[in-house]
């Protein structure tokens, strides 16, 4: 991935590209940004509200919401990092919640999202963080494995299926991060 990748928080100059971003979850059934992408301005407000804990809907709790953009122009994935959790969030949410454009899957995006996203976490202060995958989804744990994650025990059920929890030193990934960069 030698591309020039950064993580930056949801910006109303990347409108038309979170739109087709939206469009491409849609067309494989999944609605998750329909509502963001009809009204593009809104959304990025109320990520930046939530960020510091204002207007949030009952029962939530701060969170940043990043973007993972390819050279200035492309959204290749979308993170979440909660800034605490919630007694559901600690059991099934967890800290980060992350997806990769559809277009985009299968070329280490996802990895580095995490990644950088865990590196925010640290600079938040956090230094254990839930990250939690349905067991059926291979490319997600697999992901965030490869970013330290430590795998509980046995699996959550939940009503929707079976969910592995991991958990991530965040002052573990500092030291190996300080040592790749040498």
């Amino acid at each position: 991935m030698s591309e020039n990748m950064a993580l930056v928080r949801p910006t109303l100059g990347l409108a038309a590209d979170f739109r087709a971003l939206a469009e491409e979850f849609l067309a494989e059934g999944d609605d998750r940004y329909r509502d963001a992408a009809h009204d593009v301005p809104a959304f990025v407000e109320t990520c930046g509200d939530h960020s510091v804990g204002r207007n949030l809907p009952t029962d939530w709790v701060p969170q940043t919401t990043f973007w993972l953009v390819r050279d200035a122009k492309t959204i290749v994935g979308c993170s979440r990092l909660r800034h605490r959790l919630t007694q559901f969030l600690a059991e099934r949410g967890g800290h980060i919640g992350y997806d990769v454009r559809p277009s985009e899957r299968r070329r280490g995006y996802g990895t580095r999202l995490l990644q950088l996203t865990v590196a925010e976490a640290r600079r938040n202060g956090l230094t254990r963080l839930l990250i939690t995958a349905d067991e059926a989804n291979v490319p997600s744990w697999r992901v965030i494995e490869r970013n330290g994650g430590q795998r509980e025990p046995g699996l959550l059920m939940t009503e929707s299926g079976a969910l592995r929890r991991y958990w991530i030193d965040t002052t573990a990934r500092e030291t190996t991060e300080r040592e790749h960069a040498v």
